[in-house]
């Protein structure tokens, strides 16, 4: 969503650096990109496989809380997410998560849209579920003073949990890493991290086939 859309020049003489900007970007997205790219070919390769003999397929939604360090105000910002992810394969999946961060101080904020795979771990009659997932995605940043608002391209890392409480209830906590690509308004890109908290509804897997 671009409600603005200025020309870049005027766009990095309007918008105001982050405080500490650095001159020199640390190209984070370049090795961020192999497990990206490796989650979501093996992801595709496994979908196009038979179920194990024991899943066939494994569903939860769910909504939570996010709290950010933006890499743009010097504080915190914080918000709501959602998710849903879909584990296909005993320990392979694929996710969708969307966050929406405010900065109560100003009229800034970064909301996110991210897909790709995940792999899971289960542990304790299936009731823990250690995971990473690796996603590509697009960050909308509405700039200081609402003089623009933009959206840029994006790689995503994080690792988290899931476990059942209920056994169709779900919490989890994930610790979450973004690679914001350098464009107009962000020239040296941006890296938020984020701690999320969440509860799913689970919808177990149906029988094998």
């Amino acid at each position: 969503m671009i409600t603005v859309q200025p020309k870049t020049a005027a766009l990095d003489k309007a918008v105001p650096p982050r405080m500490g900007e650095r001159t020199l970007r640390n190209p984070l997205h370049a090795w961020l990109l192999v497990p990206v790219l490796f989650a979501s070919c093996s992801c595709l390769a496994h979908g196009q496989a038979k179920y194990t003999a024991t899943r066939a397929g494994d569903l939860q939604l769910g909504a939570g809380y996010t709290n950010a360090s933006s890499d743009y105000v010097p504080n915190r910002i914080a918000g709501y997410s959602g998710y849903a992810t879909f584990d296909f394969r005993e320990h392979f999946g694929a996710e969708f998560d969307f966050h929406q961060a405010n900065d109560p101080k100003s009229a800034v904020y970064e909301r996110t849209y991210e897909w790709g795979g995940r792999y899971v771990r289960r542990y304790g009659n299936d009731r823990y579920r250690p995971y990473v997932r690796a996603m590509f995605g697009r960050g909308v940043f509405n700039f200081p003073g609402n003089v623009a608002n933009l959206a840029y391209n994006m790689i995503v890392g994080a690792a988290g949990m899931d476990i059942a409480v209920r056994s169709r209830i779900n919490v989890r906590a994930e610790f979450e890493y973004q690679d914001w690509l350098s464009a107009p308004g962000i020239t040296n890109g941006l890296t938020p991290t984020l701690i999320n908290v969440g509860v799913a509804y689970h919808f177990p897997a149906g029988n094998p086939r």
